[in-house]
C-alpha cells in the first residue's frame, strides 16, 4: 500500500482532536507560546507528532523544544529558527490523531468519544446529544442539546447507566422535567 493511500485510510479510522492552538511568539529565535486545551498544559508536550493546521492545511511537524512558561507552553518547532518565521505560525491550530492517545481500561472514555452520543433516559426518552463536557470539581457534567439544554451530572452508574461506542448511546437515569 502506497504511503498517500495510508495516510488516507488512518484517517478514516481515527478522528482529529484538537489540542491547542499558537497564540504568540516568545523572542527573537522562533519560539512560539502555545494555548494548551489539554487537562495539564505540559501534557501537550507528550503527543507527538503534532498536526498544524495553517493556511487550511494540516501537517506534521516537529519540536525541537518545549516547556512550561507561566501560564502557557512555549516551544520551538524544527526549522522554525527566527522571529520573522515563528510569526507566521500565529493562530494556527494544533491537531493530533485520536489513535495516538494512551488505551484506556474497559468502561473508562476520553470526553472526545462521549461528544456527540445520543443520550436516552430508562424510560425511554431521547434528550439529545452530548455538546460538550464540563469539569465543575465535584462531578463532571454532560450538556446536551436537544429540545433544551440540559446538564446531567457525569456519575456512573447512579445516572450515567451504560455507554455504547457503537451505537453512538449513553443510557442515563435521569428524570425528563429536570
Amino acid at each position: 500500500m502506497s504511503e498517500a493511500i495510508q495516510e488516507k485510510v488512518e484517517d478514516k479510522e481515527s478522528k482529529w482532536l484538537k489540542l491547542g492552538n499558537i497564540s504568540g511568539v516568545f523572542g527573537v529565535k522562533g519560539w512560539l507560546k502555545v494555548y494548551a486545551n489539554t487537562d495539564k498544559k505540559e501534557n501537550i508536550l507528550s503527543y507527538q507528532p503534532w498536526y498544524i493546521e495553517r493556511n487550511k492545511v494540516r501537517q506534521a511537524v516537529k519540536l525541537k523544544a518545549g516547556k512550561p512558561h507561566g501560564k502557557t507552553i512555549i516551544v520551538q518547532l524544527d526549522g522554525v529558527d527566527d522571529r520573522n518565521e515563528a510569526e507566521l505560525w500565529v493562530g494556527s491550530d494544533i491537531y493530533m490523531k485520536s489513535d495516538q492517545l494512551p488505551k484506556l481500561a474497559k468502561d473508562e472514555y476520553y470526553w472526545s468519544d462521549l461528544i456527540g452520543l445520543q443520550v436516552v433516559s430508562t424510560d425511554g426518552v431521547v434528550f439529545g446529544v452530548i455538546d460538550q463536557m464540563l469539569e465543575t470539581g465535584a462531578n463532571d457534567v454532560i450538556v446536551v442539546k436537544g429540545d433544551r439544554e440540559r446538564l446531567i451530572p457525569y456519575v456512573t452508574e447512579q445516572v450515567v447507566k451504560s455507554i455504547d461506542l457503537d451505537k453512538q448511546q449513553m443510557l442515563v437515569d435521569w428524570d425528563a422535567d429536570f
